[in-house]
Protein backbone atom coordinates (compact mmCIF):
# COMPACT_ATOMS: atom_id res chain seq x y z
CA UNK A 1 0.00 0.00 0.00
CA UNK A 2 2.87 2.36 0.84
CA UNK A 3 4.39 1.65 -2.58
CA UNK A 4 1.14 2.60 -4.33
CA UNK A 5 0.86 5.87 -2.37
CA UNK A 6 4.49 6.64 -3.20
CA UNK A 7 3.87 5.99 -6.93
CA UNK A 8 0.85 8.34 -6.94
CA UNK A 9 2.94 11.02 -5.24
CA UNK A 10 5.61 10.78 -7.95
CA UNK A 11 3.02 10.96 -10.73
CA UNK A 12 1.43 14.02 -9.12
CA UNK A 13 4.75 15.84 -8.93
CA UNK A 14 5.63 15.01 -12.52
CA UNK A 15 2.23 16.10 -13.79
CA UNK A 16 2.64 19.49 -12.14
CA UNK A 17 5.61 20.16 -14.44
CA UNK A 18 3.86 18.99 -17.64
CA UNK A 19 3.43 21.77 -20.25
CA UNK A 20 -0.06 23.21 -20.68
CA UNK A 21 -0.31 23.10 -24.47
CA UNK A 22 -3.56 25.04 -24.67
CA UNK A 23 -1.90 28.04 -23.00
CA UNK A 24 1.37 27.94 -24.95
CA UNK A 25 2.01 31.35 -26.52
CA UNK A 26 4.40 29.90 -29.08
CA UNK A 27 2.50 26.87 -30.39
CA UNK A 28 4.57 26.74 -33.59
CA UNK A 29 7.57 25.82 -31.44
CA UNK A 30 5.90 22.72 -30.00
CA UNK A 31 6.51 19.18 -31.15
CA UNK A 32 4.94 18.13 -34.42
CA UNK A 33 1.17 17.91 -34.38
CA UNK A 34 -1.46 17.37 -37.07
CA UNK A 35 -2.30 20.42 -39.24
CA UNK A 36 -5.81 20.63 -37.79
CA UNK A 37 -4.52 20.48 -34.22
CA UNK A 38 -1.84 23.05 -35.01
CA UNK A 39 -4.46 25.53 -36.28
CA UNK A 40 -6.61 24.94 -33.20
CA UNK A 41 -3.66 25.52 -30.89
CA UNK A 42 -2.62 28.73 -32.65
CA UNK A 43 -6.22 29.99 -32.74
CA UNK A 44 -6.76 29.21 -29.06
CA UNK A 45 -3.50 30.93 -28.14
CA UNK A 46 -4.32 34.18 -30.00
CA UNK A 47 -4.15 37.27 -27.85
CA UNK A 48 -7.45 38.96 -28.78
CA UNK A 49 -6.19 42.27 -27.37
CA UNK A 50 -9.76 43.05 -26.25
CA UNK A 51 -11.09 42.47 -29.77
CA UNK A 52 -13.48 39.77 -30.92
CA UNK A 53 -11.72 36.82 -32.54
CA UNK A 54 -12.35 35.99 -36.22
CA UNK A 55 -14.30 32.80 -36.79
CA UNK A 56 -12.33 29.58 -36.57
CA UNK A 57 -13.56 28.76 -40.11
CA UNK A 58 -12.05 31.89 -41.64
CA UNK A 59 -8.87 31.63 -39.59
CA UNK A 60 -8.27 27.98 -40.50
CA UNK A 61 -8.37 28.71 -44.24
CA UNK A 62 -6.42 31.95 -43.88
CA UNK A 63 -3.67 30.24 -41.90
CA UNK A 64 -3.30 27.40 -44.39
CA UNK A 65 -2.89 29.80 -47.29
CA UNK A 66 -0.59 32.06 -45.26
CA UNK A 67 1.76 29.16 -44.54
CA UNK A 68 1.73 28.00 -48.18
CA UNK A 69 2.48 31.49 -49.46
CA UNK A 70 5.23 31.99 -46.89
CA UNK A 71 6.85 28.73 -47.96
CA UNK A 72 6.73 29.82 -51.61
CA UNK A 73 8.17 33.25 -50.83
CA UNK A 74 5.06 35.02 -52.16
CA UNK A 75 4.67 36.87 -48.86
CA UNK A 76 7.42 37.98 -46.51
CA UNK A 77 5.74 39.79 -43.65
CA UNK A 78 4.41 38.16 -40.48
CA UNK A 79 1.12 40.06 -40.68
CA UNK A 80 -2.03 38.21 -41.70
CA UNK A 81 -5.12 40.26 -42.54
CA UNK A 82 -8.50 38.53 -42.63
CA UNK A 83 -11.67 40.06 -44.10
CA UNK A 84 -14.82 38.05 -43.40
CA UNK A 85 -17.51 38.96 -45.91
CA UNK A 86 -19.92 36.43 -44.45
CA UNK A 87 -20.59 39.06 -41.77
CA UNK A 88 -22.81 42.14 -41.90
CA UNK A 89 -21.15 45.33 -43.09
CA UNK A 90 -22.11 46.80 -39.72
CA UNK A 91 -19.64 44.40 -38.05
CA UNK A 92 -15.94 44.90 -37.46
CA UNK A 93 -15.07 42.25 -40.02
CA UNK A 94 -11.40 43.00 -40.76
CA UNK A 95 -8.64 41.67 -38.51
CA UNK A 96 -4.89 42.26 -38.68
CA UNK A 97 -2.95 39.60 -36.81
CA UNK A 98 0.73 39.74 -35.93
CA UNK A 99 1.56 36.07 -36.39
CA UNK A 100 5.00 36.43 -34.82
CA UNK A 101 3.34 37.55 -31.58
CA UNK A 102 0.04 35.62 -31.99
CA UNK A 103 -1.78 38.89 -31.36
CA UNK A 104 -4.65 40.77 -33.00
CA UNK A 105 -3.57 44.38 -33.48
CA UNK A 106 -6.50 45.80 -35.47
CA UNK A 107 -10.17 44.90 -35.82
CA UNK A 108 -12.35 47.33 -37.73
CA UNK A 109 -15.01 48.00 -40.34
CA UNK A 110 -14.34 47.28 -44.01
CA UNK A 111 -16.45 47.93 -47.10
CA UNK A 112 -17.34 45.60 -49.96
CA UNK A 113 -18.12 46.37 -53.61
CA UNK A 114 -21.46 48.01 -54.39
CA UNK A 115 -22.47 45.21 -56.76
CA UNK A 116 -21.55 42.52 -54.24
CA UNK A 117 -24.61 43.21 -52.09
CA UNK A 118 -26.27 45.62 -49.71
CA UNK A 119 -25.54 44.98 -46.02
CA UNK A 120 -24.13 41.53 -46.80
CA UNK A 121 -21.77 40.69 -49.65
CA UNK A 122 -23.00 37.67 -51.61
CA UNK A 123 -21.57 38.11 -55.13
CA UNK A 124 -17.90 38.24 -56.07
CA UNK A 125 -15.98 38.81 -59.28
CA UNK A 126 -12.56 39.11 -60.88
CA UNK A 127 -13.93 41.11 -63.83
CA UNK A 128 -12.94 44.70 -64.56
CA UNK A 129 -15.74 47.24 -63.96
CA UNK A 130 -17.87 44.65 -62.14
CA UNK A 131 -17.77 46.81 -58.98
CA UNK A 132 -17.70 43.56 -57.00
CA UNK A 133 -15.26 42.37 -54.39
CA UNK A 134 -12.95 39.43 -55.04
CA UNK A 135 -12.28 36.52 -52.70
CA UNK A 136 -9.08 34.73 -51.83
CA UNK A 137 -5.45 35.49 -51.09
CA UNK A 138 -3.63 38.71 -51.94
CA UNK A 139 -0.14 40.06 -51.32
CA UNK A 140 0.02 43.67 -50.26
CA UNK A 141 2.14 45.87 -52.49
CA UNK A 142 3.43 49.40 -52.44
CA UNK A 143 1.74 52.53 -51.15
CA UNK A 144 0.84 55.62 -53.18
CA UNK A 145 -1.14 58.83 -52.77
CA UNK A 146 -4.37 58.74 -54.75
CA UNK A 147 -7.79 60.37 -54.70
CA UNK A 148 -8.43 58.76 -51.29
CA UNK A 149 -5.06 59.78 -49.88
CA UNK A 150 -2.60 57.11 -48.76
CA UNK A 151 -3.57 53.86 -50.48
CA UNK A 152 -2.13 50.35 -50.75
CA UNK A 153 -1.94 48.33 -53.94
CA UNK A 154 -2.87 44.65 -53.91
CA UNK A 155 -1.76 41.71 -56.03
CA UNK A 156 -4.24 38.87 -56.35
CA UNK A 157 -2.44 35.55 -56.02
CA UNK A 158 -5.15 33.22 -57.34
CA UNK A 159 -5.58 32.81 -61.08
CA UNK A 160 -9.14 33.36 -62.25
CA UNK A 161 -10.26 34.34 -58.76
CA UNK A 162 -8.53 37.64 -57.99
CA UNK A 163 -5.46 37.90 -60.23
CA UNK A 164 -6.82 41.03 -61.98
CA UNK A 165 -6.84 43.03 -58.75
CA UNK A 166 -4.05 45.38 -59.82
CA UNK A 167 -5.55 45.80 -63.29
CA UNK A 168 -8.91 46.60 -61.65
CA UNK A 169 -7.24 49.07 -59.25
CA UNK A 170 -8.48 47.11 -56.23
CA UNK A 171 -6.62 48.77 -53.37
CA UNK A 172 -6.91 49.43 -49.66
CA UNK A 173 -7.80 53.04 -48.88
CA UNK A 174 -9.73 55.12 -46.40
CA UNK A 175 -13.24 56.38 -47.14
CA UNK A 176 -15.74 58.57 -45.29
CA UNK A 177 -18.55 56.11 -46.07
CA UNK A 178 -16.84 53.53 -43.85
CA UNK A 179 -18.03 54.84 -40.52
CA UNK A 180 -20.51 54.30 -37.70
CA UNK A 181 -22.26 57.53 -38.67
CA UNK A 182 -22.94 56.17 -42.15
CA UNK A 183 -24.31 52.97 -40.61
CA UNK A 184 -26.66 54.98 -38.38
CA UNK A 185 -28.04 56.85 -41.39
CA UNK A 186 -28.31 53.94 -43.85
CA UNK A 187 -28.42 50.80 -41.67
CA UNK A 188 -25.43 49.47 -43.60
CA UNK A 189 -21.90 50.51 -44.43
CA UNK A 190 -21.11 52.46 -47.56
CA UNK A 191 -19.80 50.46 -50.50
CA UNK A 192 -16.82 50.75 -52.82
CA UNK A 193 -16.07 49.82 -56.43
CA UNK A 194 -14.62 46.57 -55.16
CA UNK A 195 -11.94 47.85 -52.81
CA UNK A 196 -11.73 46.78 -49.15
CA UNK A 197 -12.07 50.39 -47.97
CA UNK A 198 -11.37 51.28 -44.34
CA UNK A 199 -12.40 53.99 -41.87
CA UNK A 200 -10.37 57.12 -42.55
CA UNK A 201 -9.08 57.28 -38.98
CA UNK A 202 -7.75 53.70 -39.21
CA UNK A 203 -6.55 53.48 -42.79
CA UNK A 204 -3.09 55.05 -42.48
CA UNK A 205 -2.09 52.98 -39.45
CA UNK A 206 -3.27 49.75 -41.04
CA UNK A 207 -1.75 50.49 -44.45
CA UNK A 208 1.65 51.36 -42.96
CA UNK A 209 1.55 48.15 -40.91
CA UNK A 210 0.62 45.65 -43.62
CA UNK A 211 2.31 47.13 -46.72
CA UNK A 212 5.05 45.33 -48.67
CA UNK A 213 4.31 41.62 -49.04
CA UNK A 214 1.98 40.76 -46.19
CA UNK A 215 -0.93 38.34 -46.62
CA UNK A 216 -4.53 39.47 -47.07
CA UNK A 217 -7.28 36.85 -47.16
CA UNK A 218 -10.86 37.73 -48.08
CA UNK A 219 -13.22 35.03 -46.83
CA UNK A 220 -16.72 33.95 -47.76
CA UNK A 221 -18.10 30.40 -47.40
CA UNK A 222 -18.18 29.75 -51.15
CA UNK A 223 -18.08 26.24 -52.60
CA UNK A 224 -16.93 27.67 -55.92
CA UNK A 225 -13.95 29.32 -54.26
CA UNK A 226 -13.05 26.20 -52.25
CA UNK A 227 -13.05 24.09 -55.42
CA UNK A 228 -11.08 26.62 -57.48
CA UNK A 229 -8.38 27.66 -55.00
CA UNK A 230 -5.01 25.90 -55.21
CA UNK A 231 -3.80 27.38 -51.94
CA UNK A 232 -6.13 25.46 -49.64
CA UNK A 233 -6.89 21.78 -49.29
Amino acid sequence: MKHIKYLFAILFVLSSFAPNLSKDKNPKNLVSVSPTKKVEMIYNSLDANNYKLPSIESFEIAFEGYENLKAKGKIQSDYLTIVDYSLSSKSNRLWVIDMSENKIIFNTLVAHGKNSGEDYATKFSNITDSNQSSLGFFATGETYIGQHGLSLKLDGLETGINDKARQRAIVIHGADYVSKDFIKQHNRLGRSQGCPALPIEMSKKIIQTIKNKSCLFIYYPSNNYSKSSRLIS
